[in-house]
């Protein structure tokens, strides 16, 4: 089999196979992908699949063939333990037409591993020593499986542990190294915005006829824009070889697509809404109280997963009933008499309550019907209204239509009083 040459070309492809039947299952989550995908974007490698594979022969063969078709690497985490079940090296041997031989090293190390615990080392820890003729091992300090690197040809393939703890270091020594050294001078430089406010719709219909323009060109952008309950982001990659240059592109790009979008933009460094919010009131040197019913005190808590929090954040009150609303938030029972609990009115008189109560800069009041009862034909699952209140400020409210679920609705309607109070301190004037 070839071996891959001082001159060969660079990674430019890179596919992911998780392997594993508990990643089938509803208890475990391939994490691994997440880490493996930020470190090949940082050397320009560009991620076109990822895949999970259970313990099945046939099916892993299957899967590294074809990956083999289509990418430069192929990164496999997991099943390199010393059980039945752990496929990996083996098959990956098998599909490259390669002998295993145990390396007395490996064995060694192992062996040196459980001694350090007072133990001895199983028999079926000697698979792990197995190496693919050619291939290299990785040293794995945290572990007893050793990583392993083949060259096929012009192409890589990795084979790494699934613990992230083990995964994680042997990745990072390959990328300033081995990978390092095969990743070309191209590297992918990134830029987001997060918008709140507007549907993934009405965000395509403003930034498509910009963002369409960047396809094509000399130095083209790729845009991906995803939408979540509440919140439309989008990512911006470009390919450069020169850092300044690279960086100074997608940074134009990004400010282009904010300009257009305007007010709705909260975020153009990955922050998210309650970070913003937290900072806002910080640099301000502002409080917040918030008297939460049908969010149930998910704004408060969205607030205090900040670190630092503490410094802006007073406290609260969760008041679902007409009568804790009263005797908490200090609303009037004749304003839910007039209007009912679901209403803007009783939204700025929550507000208004909680931020005298608590001597609070600002406050937020939510009221809604989260669902999946307590709808009416004048008041659907999903109605939700939310009042900010604030010192220096007259009080503002609206009345909002969210959909999906009850934790749909609960989240949408934190993240509109999060931005209903970014944009009272941004734009005091309304916006």
């Amino acid at each position: 089999m070839d071996r891959v040459s001082a001159g060969a070309r660079p990674l430019a492809s890179a596919e992911i196979i998780a392997v594993g039947s508990e990643l089938l299952g509803t208890t475990r989550i391939d994490t691994n992908s997440l880490f493996l995908a930020g470190r090949l974007a940082s050397l320009g490698i560009d991620l076109r699949a990822k895949s999970v594979v259970g313990d099945d022969r046939a099916t892993l063969a299957a899967a590294v063939t074809s990956a083999l078709t289509r990418a430069d690497l192929v990164l496999l985490t997991g099943g390199l333990g010393p059980t039945d079940d752990d496929l990996t090296r083996e098959v990956v041997a098998g599909v490259l037409g390669l002998a295993l031989h145990e390396q007395s090293a490996i064995v060694l190390q192992i062996e040196e591993r459980f001694a350090r615990r007072g133990l001895r080392m199983p028999d079926a820890n000697r698979r792990q020593a197995m190496v693919p003729e050619g291939g290299v091992s990785l040293d794995n300090p945290n572990g007893t499986a050793p990583g392993l690197l083949i060259d096929h040809g012009e192409q890589v393939i990795v084979l790494l542990p699934g613990p992230p703890r083990e995964l994680q270091p042997m990745f990072d020594g390959l990328c300033a190294g081995r990978l390092l050294a095969r990743a070309g001078l191209e590297r992918t430089f990134h830029a987001s915005l997060f918008v709140a406010g507007r549907g993934e719709s009405h965000v395509e219909e403003i930034v498509q006829p910009i963002y369409s323009g960047w396809v094509t060109g000399d130095a083209p952008i790729q845009t991906t824009i995803l939408a979540m309950p509440g919140q439309v982001e989008l990512h911006l990659a470009h390919r450069a070889q020169d850092p300044d240059a690279g960086a100074r592109r997608v940074s134009a790009a990004r400010d282009e697509l904010a300009a257009a979008l305007g007010r709705d933009v909260f975020s153009l460094d990955g922050r998210s809404l309650e970070e913003v919010v937290g900072g806002l009131l910080t640099d301000r040197g502002l409080t917040l109280s918030a008297a939460e019913s049908c969010t149930g005190g998910l704004l408060l808590s969205r607030l205090t997963d900040v670190p630092g929090s503490s410094r802006y954040v007073l406290g609260g009150v969760v008041a679902y009933s007409n009568e804790l609303k009263a005797s908490l938030a200090g609303v009037p029972e004749s304003t839910v008499a007039a209007h009912g609990a679901v209403s803007e009115a009783v939204a700025v008189a929550l507000a208004e309550g909680i931020r005298a109560r608590t001597g609070s800069s600002l406050a937020v009041g939510i009221t809604g019907i989260a669902g999946p009862g307590g709808g009416t034909d004048q008041k659907p699952v999903g109605t939700v209204a939310i009042a900010l209140a604030g010192r220096d400020m007259p009080s503002r409210a609206r009345l909002f239509s969210f959909f999906g679920g009850r934790p749909q609705v609960k989240f949408q309607a934190s993240q509109a009083g999060l931005d209903m109070v970014r944009r009272g301190l941004q734009f005091p004037q309304g916006g």
